[in-house]
């Protein structure tokens, strides 16, 4: 055999061949074939590294676009890329799994200011009125036959007396929704919010009696022996006390609202319907549906000072922010009556339809709001109706001060 001066015999496919008994590799060749190993190793992975990288993602990451990348753990520099692009995805509205949810709103709807809310006696629902269009916005079930309305200062809560389930309905008037139904006494009528917002009195006809609830716990905290079939009732600017007709006795109990005890009683006409105290809280005025007038009383001496004929069968009445002018609803004559609070005469007549019964003045006073056959908007400049809005069956109104 051929023997190459190495010492290895020579094949006839010129590769070496080392017997099996001397097969030994030294250092210096073991380290050769290591550093090969290695070398060809990483090609491998590279190589493989590259196509798994064309297949998944053959375009890097665009804002507003995603696809499918590979994180490659064993790699500082993959991963240094890798949360490069998270960054860059992040800033951009976008994520390498996918869009970013958009984050979902949690501020509280604003109040709205300036809406009426609108008493639907046989559809037992409100109607919610936009005062800036005069269009219904919302309609809300309340309970069984509602009478009264009555807003809270701050115009976060509606009050509605239910007269055929002995209870009043609370709304939210951010959500238009009833948020607590509290029950009072037999038959109510009247509601009223004290000027601070933390107690709403309610007439109970034929329970002789006024409701005290607190408007933070929706309870009824007092009882109140007023007259026979008490009505209506309003609270005086400074809440200090309230007035309530009664329907029954003709008289209007005055109420120490800081003892919630009758500390007056008045004799005015026959029947007496709606209240109304002055801005100036110097005045109260009822109407008086039996005899035909307003009773003007001294709220300092709790007298009886004037009597204004006011047609048939006066009912609701509201008192313009100025304290000049006094609106009154004419039942059977379909109208309402206009006092002038100086001379305390009827200076105009406004024929509104069948039936009016609420009546509520802007906080502006530049618009009145009567609750007949359809709420009727009265200009108050002109004393002419401007606008007709249909609800149902309105009886009582009352809008939200902005």
């Amino acid at each position: 055999m051929k023997r190459c001066r190495l010492g290895r015999p020579w094949r006839a496919s010129h590769g070496w061949e080392v017997p099996l008994r001397k097969r030994r590799i030294t250092p210096a060749v073991a380290g050769w074939w290591l550093r090969i190993s290695i070398t060809l190793l990483g090609v491998v992975i590279a190589a493989g590294l590259s196509t798994s990288m064309a297949v998944s993602s053959p375009t890097p990451p665009v804002p507003g676009q995603t696809g499918r990348f590979v994180h490659v753990t064993n790699h500082a520099d993959n991963v240094a890329d890798q949360r490069s692009d998270n960054g860059a995805s992040a800033r951009a509205g976008t994520s390498l799994a996918g869009p970013l949810p958009t984050p979902t709103p949690t501020t509280t709807p604003p109040v709205r200011r300036g809406s009426a809310y609108v008493t639907n006696y046989e559809l037992d629902t409100v109607a919610v009125i936009d005062t800036t269009t005069n269009t219904v916005i919302a309609t809300i079930p309340v309970g069984d036959r509602p009478l009264d309305v009555a807003v809270n200062p701050a115009g976060t809560r509606v009050y509605v007396t239910n007269e055929g389930s002995n209870s009043v309905s609370v709304i939210d008037a951010t959500t238009d929704t009833v948020i607590a139904t509290v029950p009072v006494g037999d038959r109510p009528k009247g509601v009223a919010v004290s000027p601070d917002g933390t107690r709403a009195y309610v007439t109970n006809s034929f329970s002789g009696t006024v409701a005290v609830i607190d408007t933070t716990t929706h309870t009824v905290i007092a009882t109140i022996p007023v007259g026979e079939a008490p009505r209506d009732l309003a609270f005086t600017p400074d809440g200090t006390r309230a007035y309530v007709s009664n329907a029954g006795s003709g008289t209007v109990s005055v109420i120490d609202a800081t003892t919630d005890t009758v500390m007056a009683t008045v004799p005015v006409g026959g029947s007496p319907q709606g209240v109304a105290v002055s801005p100036d809280g110097t005045r109260a005025y009822v109407t008086n549906s039996f005899s035909g007038g307003v009773s003007v009383i001294d709220t300092t001496t709790d007298t009886v000072i004037a009597t204004v004929s006011a047609g048939g069968s006066p009912q609701g009445v509201a008192v313009t922010p100025d304290g000049t002018r006094a609106y009154v609803t004419d039942s059977p004559f379909r109208a309402v009556r206009v006092i002038d609070t100086t001379t305390n005469t009827v200076i105009a007549s406004v024929q509104v339809g069948m039936n009016p019964q609420g009546v509520a003045v802007t906080s502006d006073g530049t618009r009145v709001y009567v609750a007949s056959s359809a709420v009727r908007v009265i200009d108050t400049t002109t004393n002419t109706v401007t606008d007709t809005i249909h609800v149902g069956t309105p009886f009582d109104v009352a809008i939200a001060t902005p």
